[in-house]
């Protein structure tokens, strides 16, 4: 009987799950913050929070395949090219008020990580 779950066979997967489970509990945390002002963002960002988080659970099957990276690392960038999209293309769009937003700064980091490590792999992964 074929298993459905494997393990990443590369390190560097384990940091992709690790960035991904942080901005995905990051955006479910913030959704509902978020809806207290917009109903849409804050839908979008459970939603994308609920994205991260169903993209580890494929890679942990054995449905995942290559191609899924490129996939992953544009969603990846996409999530970051939206908070500037949204909230300015200009550091500022990390601040709320006058304060660094840890948040904000924390997700796109995670989300930089992602896209970096799943390219990575995409390139160690033979066709």
């Amino acid at each position: 009987m074929d298993r459905i779950s494997t393990q990443p066979a590369d390190p560097v997967g384990y940091l992709a799950i690790l960035a991904a489970l942080v901005t995905g509990v990051i955006h479910l945390l913030l959704g509902p913050r978020v809806m207290g002002f917009s109903q849409l963002m804050g839908i979008l960002f459970i939603l994308n929070g609920l994205g991260f988080l169903g993209g580890i659970a494929l890679y942990v099957t054995s449905y995942w395949r290559r191609e899924l990276y490129l996939v992953a690392a544009g969603y990846a960038i996409i999530t970051i090219i939206a908070l500037f999209a949204f909230q300015g293309v200009s550091l500022d769009a990390f601040y709320m008020g006058k304060s660094l937003n840890h948040m904000a700064v924390g997700s796109k980091v995670a989300e930089l990580v992602v896209a970096v490590c799943v390219g990575y792999l995409y390139t160690q992964t033979t066709p």
